[in-house]
């Protein structure tokens, strides 16, 4: 069918919400508008849907989350007998709305469904998964995205995203079902009445919390350690868990930015509520000039991420990267784990292949064998899934990746901004009653193990014309590698797709093992080296950056001059 077909078939069908029609109607006779919403079926991805709000095959609306369901629906109960599904949603714009449709489809399918009765963080989806040992997961969130986007990550029985052979399975199922009319669908109401659906208890989150705590190395240290926080749970879903997690380890000074304390899917004080951009952390860094606090927080909409920002001896607040938090956890974790005599027998740390390599050194130092993933956190909750396979999931004692996610503990398969709060308080408590600042904790990290610099550029591609120029860019990429970058040579080059790496000097190639995956590797002289990948989310394509330096000043500068170089190559 013509985009023009399409437009007038949704007009047509696309009745069960006011909001689509008005906005149908609003698009009339505005061709690129239409081509926009109608020239391609939102993709299920390798984890879901994510896309933005509205009417359209290419918007998320009830009609692409009924569909994606009843596809889910159908690999379940194929899969597996009396089939169960939990099901969590953020404070997004109607992610109540979405997370109630797809009950409701589950339950017309004769799935048992277990849904919060309330808003919560992703990975307490995670938990539910496992905790109610349910076959699926289901959690309606665009995670840090602007307000206008929402969406929709499938997990499996293991509580982690589902693999790629599950995802090309739904993604098979999904597409033999038509978008109107094909998705089988109850009340929910109905559900709730006849016990199809089911609200996930208290208990579910006090167990969550209990498990959470049970990661702390040093809590014993925080209630007498005089630590205040300012924290911000920027209008998601982290002010009720993380706020209780911290009361439970004794921080009795929390001062939550008032402006970003409620659910609020408009964001109207953070545009980007992305705790990785300085700007989401704004109003946080304000009421840090009167509150003073040692430490300011900031989780993302759906709580698997988090971001701070410390003081320093000028007055002013610097923020921490991903990097930077990740390896000071680590590096605490280890330290502080190995005194206690409770590090596990053969530690295991996980890394995406886009994190901080300091940690390499660092595992070095304590025994712990480091296992570099895919970027995703999925493949960090992959790892722990083989260690817990061979009855070894005790061995696992961190994961992170630089986009501020981490996660302590095998309880749950995905980022946990929750946890991650409770140590990084716990980690600043322990550092404070030392007299060691976070500042300073930071500056001894590279003093001993060298001047990393890691940094991210993001280039947007939207549209239909976006995808194709992301295509043609890492084609570029592949027929004509550039030879230096910001004036250093590459030493060898990455194909994680045709899962080889280059030796330039040689020609040597070199077999990598991990899946395929559409990233570029540039490994440049001095320990540098440039990565590139289309995000899995996001309408961009994805620079990552790493430079060495005899100081963090030199190491920045050489940061900035292949940054730049590399933006040339790409022609943005």
């Amino acid at each position: 069918m013509t985009e023009m077909e399409l437009y007038k078939l949704w007009c047509e069908k696309a009745v069960d919400d006011p909001d689509l029609q008005t906005e149908l109607k609003a698009i009339e006779g505005d061709e690129e508008a239409i081509k926009d919403r109608f020239y391609r079926d939102l993709e299920f991805g390798t984890g879901g849907l994510r896309g933005v709000i509205g009417a359209g095959a290419y918007r998320l609306n009830i009609y692409t989350i009924r569909r994606a369901t009843q596809g889910l629906a159908d690999y379940v109960n194929g899969a597996f007998e009396n089939g169960s599904v939990a099901i969590a949603y953020d404070s997004r714009i109607k992610s109540d709305v979405f997370a109630k449709e797809a009950a409701s489809v589950l339950a017309a399918n004769g799935i048992k469904v277990y849904i919060y009765p309330e808003l919560m963080p992703t990975p307490m989806l995670s938990w539910a998964v496992r905790k109610l040992q349910c076959n699926a997961g289901i959690v309606v969130t665009a995670s840090h995205n602007p307000a206008k986007y929402n969406g929709y990550k499938v997990y499996g029985d293991d509580g982690c995203q589902i693999t790629l052979d599950v995802a090309n399975t739904v993604i098979g199922k999904i597409n033999a079902v038509p978008m109107f009319d094909g998705a089988k669908l109850m009340s929910f109401d109905e559900g709730v009445a006849t016990g199809k659906i089911n609200l996930i208890g208290q208990d579910v989150f006090d167990a969550y919390l209990d498990k959470v705590q049970e990661q702390g190395v040093h809590t014993e240290l925080v209630a007498d350690s005089g630590l205040k926080v300012v924290y911000t749970p920027l209008n998601g879903t982290g002010n009720k868990p993380v706020r209780a997690i911290l009361k439970r380890i004794g921080i009795k000074e929390v001062t939550v930015v008032p402006e970003q304390e409620n659910p609020d899917g408009n964001f109207p004080t953070c545009p980007f509520p992305n705790p990785e951009i300085k700007e989401a952390l704004a109003k946080g860094l304000e009421l840090c000039k009167t509150v003073k606090p040692d430490l300011l927080l900031a989780t993302d909409p759906d709580a698997d991420r988090v971001g701070i920002a410390v003081p320093s001896p000028e007055g002013d607040y610097v923020l921490f990267s991903g990097n930077e938090v990740g390896a000071l956890l680590f590096e605490y974790i280890c330290e502080e784990r190995t005194k206690m005599g409770t590090m596990p027998k053969n530690p295991v740390g996980v890394k995406t292949i886009v994190t901080t390599d300091i940690v390499k050194a660092m595992a070095e130092n304590y025994g712990v064998e480091l296992r570099n993933v895919l970027t995703g956190f999925k493949f960090i909750g992959e790892q722990i899934g083989f260690l817990e396979k061979d009855g070894e999931d005790d061995r696992y004692i961190f994961g992170f990746e630089e986009s501020y996610g981490y996660l302590a503990g095998s309880y749950v398969r995905d980022k946990d901004a929750v946890v991650a709060s409770m140590l990084i308080c716990e980690m600043a408590a322990f550092y404070r009653t030392k007299g060691i600042s976070l500042l300073q904790a930071r500056d001894a990290m590279y003093k001993k193990y060298g001047n990393y610099v890691h940094s991210q550029s993001s280039f947007t591609c939207e549209g239909a014309s976006g995808m194709e120029r992301m295509k043609e860019l890492m084609s570029m990429l592949r027929t004509d590698t550039p030879k230096v970058i910001g004036g250093l040579k590459v030493l060898s080059f990455s194909d994680y797709i045709a899962s080889e790496t280059v030796d330039f000097a040689t020609g040597e190639k070199t077999e990598i093992t991990l899946p395929k995956s559409d990233v570029l590797a540039f490994n440049l002289e001095n320990g540098a080296s440039v990565i590139i990948r289309p995000s899995g989310t996001e309408p961009k394509i994805k620079a990552y950056y790493t430079t060495i330096g005899e100081t963090q000043e030199a190491a920045t500068k050489l940061r900035d001059i292949i940054a730049d170089d590399f933006k040339n190559i790409l022609g943005f």
